[in-house]
Formats: C-alpha cells, sequence, structure tokens
C-alpha cells in the first residue's frame, strides 16, 4: 500500500508522475501534484535532495491529493526525515546509496513506520562493481542489483518492496523487466528513463510500457519524459485505458486519417472537437469521421460521432444517426450532444432522434457512392466471394 492506493497483486495498475519544482517551494510544488493528480496520477514522487525539501514534505504530505513518494539519491538521512515527514513510500537507487548498514538503517525505519521502498535500478546510474562485472548496463547486471538491495532489505524483515529496473535503451528495457519478473515476486514499477521529449519519447515510453503490459508483466508506470509532468501523467492513464488496464475517466477521440473521399478538413473538426472536450470529464469515445459513406458503420462502437457529407453534418450516436446538422454547426452539435449524452444516457437520447435523420444519411451516402464510386468494390466483391464459395470444383 502506498498510502491509501494498492499496488501489486489484483490491484488497477496505477500511474506515477514527479514534480519538477523545488521540494522547498511548498505552494509551488503543491500547485503541482494537485495538477498531476488532476491529470490521473494516482501517485506522486518528490524530489528530496536537502533539508528543507524534508521540512517542505512535511507541509505537504497532510494537504496532498494523493500518496507522495520521498525520492532518495545519496543521502541516507534525507530518507530518515522523509520517513519522519510522513511520506506514503520511498524511492532508494542502490546505485548511489551503497552502504548495506545505510540501506538497513532506512528499512528499518520505513518497516516501523509502516510505508513501503521502491529499489529504483536505473541503467544510468548502476553499481560501478556491477558495471564492470558486466561489461555494460545488461538486464542481467539491472536485476542484480536489484536483487542484491532485495537481500538487504528483507535481512531487516523488510517486504514491502517494489521494483523497477529502468532503461533507456526500449529492448533492454524490455528485457530487464522480463527477466525480473522471473527472478522475483515484487510489484513492478514499469518506465523508460530519460526517454526525453515528446513525441519521441512518448513512443519509446509507449514501445516498452505497453509491450510489458500486453504480457501482464506491471503494477505501476511512469512515463519519464522532458515536458511538463501533467504530460506524463495524462499520457500514462491514456495507456492504461487504451489497453482496458483502467476504466475510461476522461474523452477518448477517435477520427478517420482523412482520405481524398473526405469532405471537411477532418485534421481541424477533430483537434477543435478534442481542445473543447479535452478534461472534461465526460468518459465517452467521440468519432469524428470524414464522410458519411463509412464513417457511422467504421464508428458505430464510438458512443458519439459525427461524419461529413454534402455540406452537411451526420450526428449519430452507436452507430444510428440522429441529427444531421449544416456543415458549419458539426462541432457545435458535437459538443452539445456528448454532453447531453453524458447527462442523459444513450437510450434517452436515441429516443429523442430526428426519425428523418437516418433516411437523408442513407440518401446522402448513396448520393455521394454514385459520385465517388465504392472504394471498397463492396457489391462486386461481395459477388466473387458468393460465387467462388458455391462454384462447383
Amino acid at each position: 500500500m502506498v498510502g491509501s492506493v494498492a499496488v501489486g497483486g489484483d490491484a488497477p495498475v496505477t500511474v506515477q508522475s514527479m514534480t519538477t519544482t523545488k521540494t522547498a517551494d511548498v505552494d509551488a510544488t503543491l500547485a503541482q501534484i494537485y495538477a498531476l493528480a488532476g491529470a490521473g496520477a494516482d501517485i506522486v514522487r518528490i524530489t528530496c535532495n536537502d533539508v528543507a525539501a524534508a521540512q517542505g514534505i512535511a507541509e505537504m504530505v497532510p494537504r496532498s491529493p494523493v500518496p507522495l513518494i520521498a525520492d532518495i539519491h545519496f543521502q541516507y538521512k534525507l530518507a530518515l526525515g522523509a520517513i519522519e515527514a510522513g511520506v506514503a513510500g520511498l524511492r532508494l537507487n542502490p546505485g548511489n546509496i551503497r552502504k548495506e548498514d545505510h540501506i538497513k538503517q532506512v528499512a528499518r525505519a520505513a518497516r516501523d513506520a509502516g510505508i513501503p521502498i521502491r529499489i529504483g535500478v536505473n541503467a544510468g546510474s548502476l553499481d560501478k562493481d556491477l558495471l564492470e562485472k558486466h561489461g555494460s548496463a545488461t538486464p542481467e547486471a539491472l536485476v542484480e542489483s536489484a536483487m542484491l538491495e532485495a537481500r538487504y532489505l528483507e535481512e531487516v524483515d523488510f517486504y514491502d518492496i517494489k521494483i523497477s529496473v529502468k532503461h533507456s535503451n526500449v529492448p533492454r528495457m524490455i528485457d530487464s523487466y522480463r527477466l525480473l519478473s522471473r527472478t522475483s515476486d515484487y510489484p513492478l514499477h514499469l518506465g523508460v528513463t530519460e526517454a526525453g521529449p515528446p513525441p519521441g519519447g512518448l513512443i519509446k515510453s509507449v514501445a516498452g510500457i505497453a509491450t510489458l503490459l500486453s504480457e501482464g508483466i506491471g503494477n505501476t508506470i511512469r512515463f519519464s519524459l522532458t515536458a511538463d509532468p501533467v504530460e506524463e501523467a495524462k499520457a500514462g492513464r491514456q495507456l492504461l485505458e487504451y489497453l482496458g488496464l483502467r476504466e475510461r475517466s476522461d474523452l477518448d477521440l477517435v477520427a478517420c486519417p482523412s482520405c481524398g473521399r473526405a469532405e471537411v478538413d477532418v485534421i481541424d473538426v477533430a483537434n477543435r472537437v478534442n481542445a473543447a472536450l479535452e478534461g472534461s470529464g465526460l468518459p465517452i469515445q467521440v468519432a469524428v469521421m470524414g464522410c458519411v459513406v463509412n464513417g457511422p458503420g467504421e464508428a458505430r462502437e464510438a458512443d458519439i460521432g459525427i461524419a461529413a457529407g454534402r455540406g452537411r453534418g451526420h450526428l449519430f450516436i452507436k452507430g444510428q444517426v440522429v441529427r444531421v446538422v449544416p456543415e458549419g454547426a458539426m462541432v457545435e452539435a458535437l459538443i452539445d450532444e456528448a454532453i447531453a449524452l453524458h447527462e442523459e444516457g444513450a437510450e434517452a437520447r436515441l429516443a429523442k432522434a430526428d426519425v428523418t435523420a437516418a433516411d437523408l444519411a442513407e440518401e446522402t451516402r448513396i448520393e455521394l457512392l454514385g459520385i465517388q464510386g465504392d472504394v471498397n468494390d463492396t457489391v462486386i466483391r461481395r459477388a466473387t466471394v458468393a460465387d467462388v464459395a458455391t462454384k462447383d470444383t
């Protein structure tokens, strides 16, 4: 348990991020903590790099909306200070707190306080002896570092442990966690360290974290981006929702990639819808489709969407067209209907559908097929399939 948040076992995968403010600046750090919590972070880590930071933590703990973890490097006594300040957990780096006695002192204090410790192995700060032994920051070196630290903790009857073996190289990160999952049963904190700024940092993080989560490896995650940490929390939360590991808590916008068939600027419409609804707290999937020919059908799994056709926007709920509006009013109509859908539910909104909308949408679809042709050659392909399937051999 990290405060009130469970990590490991059957608990949902959680999202973490880390503040970038000076911890001694209590007001600025608390403001960022609240922003991270609002963006989907379940747990927030803050650096504890001096006495003033530890003192600031003591002020923040009772005011924080989420559990706080103190990030400790080099100075083990700051870990003791953070425990005294009331943190919900610690992160220790075995690469720079190396004395066994110091590690065990911290473990005893954490044990008595009833808080967990994350063993945070990082390829960039691996113990020099292990680097020399393995030649580089290999998966074997990272896992060996983690298990040596775990042994120190276990020797003082401390088992409330999480482990991370982060690497900036995605394949090595994946291999490290795979090896660790075969070696230990402790909960795992996933992350690609030093991933860099978006979009590259996002791609690296998703590649590593999603691969492992899809294999059932990992219990809590952090995107380590060179960006506003709020972006880390958003990305982490979205990833878990897209993987079906957490319930949707905010907008999920899907849109076609556009093509020559599109009747509107799909990119512009999608961006305007996203800007209006992102952060709205509406836990719905919204679709923006460029044409009415295939749009409602292709996006029938969406809660709500809109497709363009012949100067009009065809608004649909669960694939059923419910309203037809002028093209210039598409975005506003979609936003209004999305809010109403969330407040009233799909059945109520479908009951209020314009009875002529579906017929008008079908007329437009047929008209566009006549002008543009069927890009999928549906009629011809169906006939060919039937011919092959029934033909005598």
